[in-house]
């Protein structure tokens, strides 16, 4: 972790300092901006492993600049908002953010999820930056995280993109909700199961929004999912 590089974006300076701070104990180099403006030129010029974005900024809100940092790069980014319902947190993940944290938060608890986002994008990139996959009905790209249905490019975000490298690398397995948890979120403080049946079901839509029935992501009742192409 000591070598893993934090961009922190928020408006708050006693909220910007404090997340600084924890994350430099942790032995992680932070950097930091107080708009959203100053934090995409960091991003551009320093190109963080990771970003924490507070949703509500005047001028450039958090949503605008994480679309921006989602049309150039993968890296993680974790979501701070003050708001904590649930069709928050949706919109966030949906956006592509891969994890949200709730204002106040808790210290220990903040730094234990940007470890845990570290670690999965630090284990994850080896294997997916040269390596591609195709079978009869979709073909991946790791390297350029390019995931095409036919003719078709499929837009996923960050998690639904884990998801389905997580099935087509275990072809015809049966995964639990408990071992896609751990596969696809790492860190599963907060996450239940309903959350992996509401990604399955984002995910197929993404990749034939007319026919879902026809995605090779088939329901194992009782037991979970599998990935069957042929």
């Amino acid at each position: 972790m000591s070598e893993s590089r934090v961009l922190v974006v928020d408006d708050d300076d006693d909220i910007r300092g404090l997340v600084v701070t924890l994350l430099t104990r942790a032995g992680i180099t932070v950097r930091s901006a107080p708009n959203g403006r100053e934090g995409l030129r960091e991003f551009h010029s320093w190109r963080p492993d990771l970003v924490i974005l507070d949703v509500s900024m005047p001028e450039l809100d958090g949503w605008n600049v994480l679309d921006r940092i989602r049309d150039m790069s993968a890296v993680p980014v974790l979501m701070l908002t003050a708001r904590g319902d649930e069709l928050e947190r949706v919109r966030g993940l949906q956006a592509g953010a891969d994890d949200y944290v709730v204002k106040p938060f808790g210290k220990q608890e903040l730094v234990a999820r940007v470890q845990a986002l570290l670690r999965r994008a630090s284990q994850s990139a080896p294997q997916e930056e040269s390596d591609t996959y195709a079978d009869s009905y979709l073909s991946i790209d790791w390297g350029q995280r390019r995931v095409t249905v036919g003719e078709r490019e499929v837009q996923l975000t960050p998690l639904e993109f884990r998801l389905l490298s997580t099935f087509v690398r275990n072809p015809r397995q049966v995964l639990s909700r408990e071992q896609l948890l751990e596969l696809v979120w790492g860190d599963t403080y907060g996450v239940g199961g309903d959350q992996v049946k509401l990604y399955i079901g984002y995910l197929r839509r993404k990749l034939d929004p007319q026919a879902t029935d026809v995605v090779p992501i088939e329901t194992v009742r009782g037991f979970g999912y599998r990935y069957k192409a042929g």
